[in-house]
């Protein structure tokens, strides 16, 4: 598959290409460009954190997974990381994995439960 479009123009250019791609629901053509800048940008966390996005709104349920836990391990108070980790893991019918991530989640968002 041909990506010079995905791949073309400063990290800022495919940043914006990324975001509007997002923004008009084609999760797949996200992922393409947010793959390639992740790649260039590995430390950044808004890229990667829309890429997984994009791979779970696209239903690539493993690679949303692999983005998400390189974010936890690097950022473990990323709350939204942990949500979507949580999440993830739930339509992976792995629900017992993610109430850890769905339980921190709110509690980093100062969501807690009834004591």
């Amino acid at each position: 598959m041909d990506t010079t479009y995905y791949d073309h123009g400063t990290p800022a250019e495919r940043w914006e290409r990324a975001q509007m791609f997002f923004g008009a629901k084609d999760f797949a053509a996200a992922a393409r460009v947010l793959g390639g800048l992740v790649e260039e940008v590995p430390e950044q966390t808004g890229p990667r954190l829309l890429l997984a996005r994009s791979y779970y709104h696209s239903a690539q349920l493993q690679r949303a997974e692999t983005e998400l836990r390189v974010i936890v391990e690097r950022d473990p108070v990323e709350h939204y990381a942990r949500l979507m980790l949580g999440r993830t893991l739930e339509r992976q019918g792995r629900g017992e994995e993610a109430e850890s991530h769905l339980r921190i989640a709110s509690a980093l968002a100062g969501e807690f439960g009834q004591v």
